[in-house]
């Protein structure tokens, strides 16, 4: 039988030590590239819907008035959290505003907790008075934190949040995708979002694959903005849709404009770092109107 698998928990506590000197030695080294743009949501009008992608899943949306947040990942690292440090992947792009950059936020928005779309170390940072919503079975990685309105939403549940400005409604979907955060608790939940505000709607789709879900969507009424991911697909295909597939799903679900996120942000996957982007444009290359934004940064105001 020889010695081969005689002392697998050598050979494992070897590869840790391997990731662990390439991130911090390696890693740590590398500088994170500034955002393209900066927004200023202190200059946004409380009279129209718009909206900025501040990298990966992050998308801060003034939705007439109403300040939503999408997977808040703002800090360098994301991962296990230790004293002092992160274990886990380090940004390429720098997120386009800090914690300290945003106004006051009235609803956090939660996918699922995939440590890339819910992060604690950003969460620390809100106010207990945010109202949170999120997928079903996670609110208990928010304890921690108290918040007062914490809404765990099962697919087609509605949350309604009344805010000094207005009422808006936010219904949870099915996706193509999965909510375990480590390896063990697969019975966590994972949504989409369309959000509905004076008869105008956004669909945030958090990470899905290639789904039959968002064709089901069109009885909610016109789309104004979906917001899809258009990275990790290679070779993570079951769980992540490729930007022809985020394009597919867009137009069934009668989109007006496409926001592409979920890219340039992490290497969580093997395609090169422009490769969505790229496939996105050519997606789109019959009505390139449609494309929201391009770019970590840039804000988009829906007409």
């Amino acid at each position: 039988m020889g010695n081969k698998n005689q002392n697998p928990g050598g050979s494992r506590a070897r590869r840790w030590f391997g990731y662990l000197w390439h991130e911090w030695i390696v890693e740590n080294r590398r500088p994170i590239a500034p955002a393209f743009a900066r927004p200023n949501p202190a200059e946004w009008s409380d009279n129209r819907i718009t909206a900025a992608w501040l990298g990966h899943a992050t998308v801060l949306i003034n939705f007439f008035g109403i300040k939503i947040l999408t997977d808040p990942v703002l800090y360098p690292r994301i991962g296990i959290r230790l004293p002092g440090l992160t274990l886990g992947p380090k940004r390429l792009t720098a997120s386009a505003l800090t914690v300290h950059d945003l106004p006051k936020i009235d609803i956090l928005l939660l996918s699922h907790a995939h440590f890339d779309h819910f992060d604690m170390r950003t969460l620390h940072r809100f106010d207990r008075s945010t109202t949170m919503i999120t997928a079903q079975r996670t609110s208990d990685l928010l304890r921690w934190k108290r918040f007062h309105d914490v809404s765990e939403l099962h697919w087609n549940g509605i949350k309604s949040v009344t805010t000094v400005v207005g009422k808006i409604d936010i219904v949870a979907f099915r996706v193509k995708h999965w909510g375990a955060r480590k390896r063990r608790d697969t019975y966590r939940g994972y949504n989409g979002y369309v959000l509905e505000r004076n008869n105008r709607r956004i669909v945030f789709s958090g990470d899905t694959a290639l789904s039959d879900s968002f064709a089901e969507l069109r009885a909610c009424g016109p789309i104004d903005l979906a917001i899809m991911p258009i990275g990790a697909y290679n070779p993570w295909i079951q769980s992540h849709c490729t930007p022809e597939q985020a394009v597919q799903m867009a137009n069934e679900v009668g989109a007006r404009f496409i926001m592409p996120v979920h890219h340039q942000t992490f290497r969580l996957s093997a395609e090169d770092f422009h490769e969505p982007i790229e496939r996105f444009q050519t997606a789109l290359h019959k009505t390139p109107e449609r494309i929201a934004l391009r770019e970590i940064g840039e804000t988009f105001v829906v007409p």
